[in-house]
């Protein structure tokens, strides 16, 4: 018995208001449930995304009629979550506990009239303890943490903010072919050196987009997902990492990630190496992160991730297209439900003219925190083994 990925819901994306996060998040369960062919009345577990407030598993099973749910949990590994929850459910089908799980994420930080800067500030007040030391010394933001990581990489391996912008132009290459992404517009590196800095090293388009929105999967029994509306998208292999880097001399912090043992357990699941990946969906809330991720998960050396973006690899045309729709930086910002839901498209070869010309083996990643967590799922369009 295996597991896949049976539906896909994903509602408008973007600057979209009027909406909150347990409205959205039902509007996407409700799609991925029809996408799949099935009725909510079949689903028996709900993981719901950190970010929605109160108790929101409850509020929204209550809000979508789901009643005697065998699960039904809130899980949070910030942008890792997302393929923990695929895990999880699937572990939750292949055991028995559920036959039918959806995994929904949604979020509504942006406001009218006012800049996605302002979406996630954090109040002076929150400053106290050991985060109020680092305050003071500047380090007031995830932007300040991750420019941090990225420079202790280029100061190690000699990266440079030119092969940072190759990760930012490959990706808006591919958004440019994907309807749905916020950012079309192709630019180059030129544009990115000239954008503004947000925190040296980072440029404006370093950083990934801010978005309102929702996405939810249902997981299955492969056997069952053979029988719905949709071709299933098969489970081969999953994992986490967890690194616990502390940020003080002589620490590996910004040098490597929970890539490393993530990718390695997802990969022994599935029964791969990093040749036999076709596509890889890379969690991009920094072109760092992609650099850094592809390093880890065995794709080029250590030290040589700015050089395999540079080359031209991961763009249309290269030999490992990464982030097909656009990812977090040109396409749209949902945790790691964007890589996760462009990984479904791809299997499933509805990417249109962002369409990889191989989909037979995809990589998922998702990293969480400071490079706190991090997931990898490994999916296909065919069964495992077959």
């Amino acid at each position: 018995m295996s597991a896949a990925i049976a539906g896909l819901g994903m509602t408008e994306l973007g600057r979209v208001y009027g909406r909150s996060p347990r409205r959205l998040a039902a509007d996407a369960v409700r799609l991925a449930a029809a996408d799949a062919g099935l009725g909510l009345e079949d689903l028996d577990g709900l993981l719901v995304s950190h970010g929605m407030g109160g108790s929101p598993g409850i509020e929204l099973a209550d809000t979508l009629g789901l009643r005697d749910l065998r699960l039904l949990t809130q899980m949070n590994a910030f942008g890792a979550t997302a393929g923990a929850m695929v895990a999880h459910a699937a572990m939750s089908v292949l055991s028995g506990a559920a036959t039918t799980v959806a995994c929904v994420f949604a979020d509504a930080p942006l406001k009218p009239k006012q800049s996605a800067g302002s979406a996630y500030n954090r109040s002076a007040r929150e400053w106290y303890g050991y985060g109020g030391m680092t305050a003071a010394l500047g380090l007031r933001s995830v932007n300040s943490f991750y420019a941090l990581a990225a420079q202790r990489h280029m100061s190690r391996y000699g990266t440079t903010s030119e092969q940072l912008g190759a990760i930012a132009v490959s990706t808006r290459e591919w958004a440019s072919r994907n309807p749905l992404a916020q950012m079309r517009e192709p630019i180059t590196i030129a544009d990115h050196q000239a954008s503004r800095w947000v925190s040296e090293p980072l440029h404006l388009l370093d950083c990934c987009l801010v978005s309102n929105g929702a996405i939810a999967v249902i997981v299955t029994s492969a056997d069952r997902a053979r029988d719905l509306a949709r071709p299933p998208v098969h489970l081969w292999g999953w994992g986490q990492g967890h690194p616990g880097h502390r940020k003080e001399r002589g620490s590996d912090f910004g040098l490597t990630t929970g890539a490393v043992s993530s990718g390695a357990t997802a990969m022994k699941m599935a029964g791969i190496t990093p040749p036999d990946v076709d596509v890889c969906e890379l969690y991009d809330c920094y072109t760092y992160t992609v650099l850094v991720s592809l390093e880890d998960y065995g794709f080029c050396a250590k030290g040589e991730g700015g050089a395999f973006a540079a080359s031209g690899a991961l763009g249309p045309g290269g030999s490992l297209p990464t982030n097909t729709g656009g990812g977090q930086l040109s396409a749209y910002y949902m945790w790691g439900f964007t890589p996760l839901s462009e990984a479904v498209i791809q299997a499933r070869g509805d990417g249109g003219e962002r369409q990889a010309p191989r989909n037979d083996v995809v990589l998922v990643s998702g990293n969480g925190g400071i490079l706190d967590h991090h997931s990898t799922l490994i999916v296909s369009p065919h069964p495992k083994g077959a």
